[in-house]
């Protein structure tokens, strides 16, 4: 006698496509506040304090990144201007950004997203897509995303 299963036979699972988005594009912000490399130093300290921001990408007139700006950057130039008495006024971003960002594809799942946050201890990338900023997804946006698919097999 041949061992029975208890089991029954089981049905082809057809493939079925996962729906549930999981790309950084269907999370990041795509409204967002630039800066200029010729703003001055206080008009980006007023925008970041105005708009409850810690920094932000700066782009030129063809609206392609070229680096960010950050509280950091600002209070580095605050503490310089005293170091050698040199007044801040009408002094620009240009020579105080992050050159050479990290950026993110858009099509990346946010799951490696996460990683890639951990790994390089940012607060946020830019998403670039052909030279262009696009967007921006921040840790708090990877937040919502997990919070949007609670209860659901994460893969």
């Amino acid at each position: 006698m041949g061992i029975k299963s208890f089991q029954g036979a089981r049905k082809q699972q057809a493939n079925v496509v996962d729906s549930t988005p999981l790309k950084v594009s269907d999370y990041m912000t795509t409204d967002l506040i630039t800066f200029t490399p010729n703003q001055t130093i206080e008009s980006v300290m007023q925008k970041l304090i105005t708009h409850r921001i810690s920094g932000g990408p700066v782009v030129n007139e063809n609206n392609e990144l070229i680096g960010v700006i950050s509280e950091g950057d600002c209070i580095k130039q605050i503490s310089e201007s005293r170091y050698y008495n040199m007044p801040m006024q009408d002094k620009t971003i240009e020579n105080h950004i992050t050159m050479n960002v990290d950026t993110i594809d858009g099509n990346m799942n946010i799951f490696d997203a996460a990683n890639k946050f951990l790994s390089a201890k940012r607060r946020r990338f830019p998403i670039v897509e052909n030279g262009k900023l696009v967007g921006q997804i921040s840790q708090k946006d990877v937040l919502k995303a997990a919070m949007t698919l609670k209860g659901q097999n994460w893969k």
